[in-house]
């Protein structure tokens, strides 16, 4: 029996056409069929145009209105495609994976650095990469991009330009295209832990620091002030804060008893945080902050938003923190 894919576009640089102002999302998937059917080998495709923007443009009410249509449209196909701007493709996968954590099927976004329309773009290779793994009835969320496939939640834009543009942070590739074909690693795919059900609440509070020598811990407060309920801060190394001078720690353990969250992790990009080697970090770890480990910042901050958009209470906060939902993590 032939594989029943759907193809969900929201539009970015795959469907870009060149306007007054720059190259701008424009193709709907009825004039994009003819490619998609080169593409689609023996699959029978079904489209639909989600939205057509900019992924810079896409936002957290579209992550719940997505994860919805997806819950809906589930069990019509083995598999779905998502097309998605590349800038924040990360983003909208990673909170997919929560959101959607247990759906039976393959999810898989995708989309190019050159609009389909370009003779040399890599958008023809990336969807017919992004259906065949739509077809591997291998449940999950996953990005599909040069001819490799990553777990939503691992994967990162690592390069601007380049087709290669993605990589799986601390995590293996789930597959990979070459002469041989697809080869799947099945043991990166994440484990279903319980019955699929739809969770798409998500809290929009949630501030994202980059420390650098001299920010003050009045950054801190001002967003407190404000009303934000969480914070991610990308600290130096395994993860260390100043309390010397700027007690930019002393600040952070003022806000926790408040019962505000902060959730730390490192601005290196591989090999992730480890709070407890250095007193830096565990001072931190003595002022209530969790630990990221080694996510990517993308699934860190959305998991922020999601597990706040589920709770509002500090030990079951911290107890989705000390767990791996969707293989976004390794707990030390």
């Amino acid at each position: 029996m032939k594989s029943k894919v759907l193809i969900i576009n929201t539009g970015g640089t795959l469907s870009a056409v060149a306007r007054q102002h720059g190259l701008t999302p424009g193709l709907t998937t009825d004039s994009m069929l003819q490619e998609l059917h080169i593409v689609a080998g023996e699959a029978v495709l079904t489209t639909l145009d989600y939205a057509s923007v900019d992924s810079a443009n896409i936002f957290p009410e579209d992550w719940a209105g997505l994860a919805g249509l997806i819950s809906e449209r589930r069990d019509r196909y083995d598999g779905i495609v998502v097309i998605h701007g590349t800038d924040t493709l990360a983003y909208t996968s990673s909170m997919l994976s929560y959101m959607l954590r247990n759906i039976k099927i393959p999810v898989v976004l995708t989309g190019s650095q050159l609009s389909i329309s370009d003779p040399v773009a890599d958008a023809l290779e990336n969807l017919r990469c992004a259906i065949y793994m739509a077809q591997s009835r291998c449940p999950g969320v996953f990005v599909a991009f040069n001819r490799k496939v990553i777990l939503g939640c691992r994967a990162s834009k690592v390069r601007s330009l380049s087709f290669d543009a993605f990589d799986s942070i601390n995590c293996g590739n789930v597959a990979q295209i070459s002469s041989i074909g697809m080869k799947i690693d099945r043991h990166v795919l994440p484990a279903r832990s319980g019955a699929f059900r739809l969770q798409d609440a998500f809290c929009q509070e949630v501030a994202v620091l980059k420390l650098f020598p001299g920010m003050h811990r009045e950054v801190l407060s001002m967003y407190a002030e404000k009303g934000y309920k969480a914070f991610y801060i990308e600290a130096f190394g395994l993860g260390g804060m100043p309390y010397i001078r700027h007690d930019f720690i002393g600040e952070i353990g003022r806000l926790t008893r408040e019962g505000i969250t902060v959730l730390v992790g490192t601005q290196c990009r591989y090999e992730g945080s480890s709070l407890s080697v250095y007193e830096t970090g565990r001072r931190a770890l003595e002022a209530g902050v969790l630990q990221a480990y080694d996510m990517t910042m993308e699934a860190a901050v959305t998991k922020l938003m999601w597990v706040l958009g589920q709770t509002s209470d500090p030990e079951e906060i911290r107890d989705y923190f000390q767990v791996s939902l969707c293989g976004e993590v390794t707990i030390e």
